[in-house]
C-alpha cells in the first residue's frame, strides 16, 4: 500500500503541478521519445545482467505492492520457535532435535510456526546449523564464522536486484539526453517552418529530458531503494536467528538465548522483555 502511495503522490504531484501552470497534458505524450527512453534503459538492463537477476527483480518489484512481511510478528513467532528447540534440547539432549530438523515440514514445532516453515531460507538456515550442534564436531568460533560467510553470501545476493535497478536508474536520464538530442536532429528538418510547428517539435525534444529524469527519480530509483530494504530486512531476520542460534551454543538457557536474539532485532520492531518472556512461556506451557 505504501509503495502504491508513492507512486500516487508522484504522479498526482508532477502532473498537477504541470497541468496548474497551465500546461497541454497532450504535449507530454510523446511515445517515440519513451520508446527510446525506456527500450534503451531495458535492453541496457537485459544486456547487464543474468536471468535469474532479471527475474528476481520483476518478482522482488511486484511484490513492493504488499509491503515487507517481517513485522512484530514474525519475529515473536521466530523467537518462540527456537526457545521451544532451545527448551527441547535442553530437557532431553541435542539429539532429540533430530527429528525435527530433518523433517521440519512434519515437526508439530515446525508446524506450529507456518510462517518460518515456508521460508525456505530461514528453515534451512535454522536446520542447518542446529544440525552442526548437533553433530558436534564444529566449536562456537568455527560455526559463527560459517554463519557470518553464509550471511554476507546472502545479503550480497538479495540485494543484486537492487544494484541492477540502482544502475537503471543513474542511465536513464542520460537516456532521456538521447531522446532529446534526437529531438533536435529531427526538429532541425524543420527549421524552415512557422514559429508554432517549430515549437512543438523542441517541446517533444524536451519531452525526452522530462521523462528520463522523472523515471529516474522518481521511480527507478526508489524501487532500488525499496528492494536493497527488503533484502535488509531479510538479512536482519537472520542475523537474530544467528543470535539466538550463537548464544545456546555458547551455554546460555534458552530464555536468555531468545534474549540475544530481541537484541538484534530493529528498535521499531522489537518486542518488550517481559512480551517476550509471557509469550514464549505460554508457548511453552501449550508445548
Amino acid at each position: 500500500m505504501k509503495f502504491l502511495l508513492g507512486i500516487i503522490i508522484v504522479c498526482a504531484c508532477v502532473i498537477g503541478g504541470y497541468v496548474g501552470a497551465h500546461g497541454k497534458l497532450a504535449a507530454l505524450w510523446q511515445p517515440f521519445e519513451i520508446v527510446i527512453i525506456a527500450g534503451g534503459a531495458f535492453g541496457g538492463f537485459v544486456i547487464a545482467n543474468p536471468g535469474h537477476i532479471i527475474s528476481a527483480v520483476f518478482k522482488g518489484s511486484f511484490g513492493l505492492f504488499k509491503g515487507s512481511k517481517y513485522n512484530k510478528k514474525l519475529y515473536m513467532d521466530l523467537l518462540t520457535l527456537l526457545f521451544l528447540l532451545f527448551a527441547k534440547a535442553r530437557k532431553e539432549g541435542l539429539m532429540s532435535l533430530e527429528s525435527d530438523i530433518e523433517e521440519p515440514h512434519v515437526s508439530d514445532i515446525f508446524k506450529a510456526y507456518p510462517s518460518i516453515r515456508n521460508d525456505h531460507h530461514a528453515l534451512d538456515f535454522i536446520c542447518d546449523y542446529l544440525r552442526l550442534m548437533v553433530g558436534g564436531n564444529m566449536n562456537a568460533f568455527e560455526l559463527e564464522n560459517l554463519m557470518d560467510l553464509e550471511l554476507d553470501t546472502h545479503h550480497h545476493h538479495a540485494e543484486a536486484p537492487g544494484d541492477a535497478v540502482q544502475v537503471v536508474a543513474d542511465g536513464l536520464p542520460a537516456f532521456g539526453i538521447v531522446a532529446a538530442v534526437m529531438g533536435v536532429v529531427i526538429t532541425m528538418g524543420y527549421i524552415s517552418e512557422p514559429p508554432e510547428v517549430l515549437g512543438a517539435h523542441i517541446g517533444a525534444a524536451l519531452v525526452g529530458t522530462f521523462m528520463g529524469v522523472l523515471l529516474a527519480y522518481g521511480f527507478a530509483g526508489p524501487i532500488a531503494n525499496a528492494l536493497k530494504a527488503k533484502a535488509g530486512d531479510e538479512s536482519q531476520y537472520l542475523l537474530c536467528a544467528k543470535a539466538c542460534i550463537m548464544a545456546t551454543l555458547n551455554g546460555y538457557t534458552p530464555q536468555i538465548a531468545v534474549e540475544f536474539g530481541r537484541k538484534a532485532i530493529s528498535p521499531h520492531l522489537r518486542p518488550a522483555f517481559l512480551e517476550l518472556e509471557e509469550h514464549v512461556k505460554a508457548a511453552g506451557k501449550k508445548g
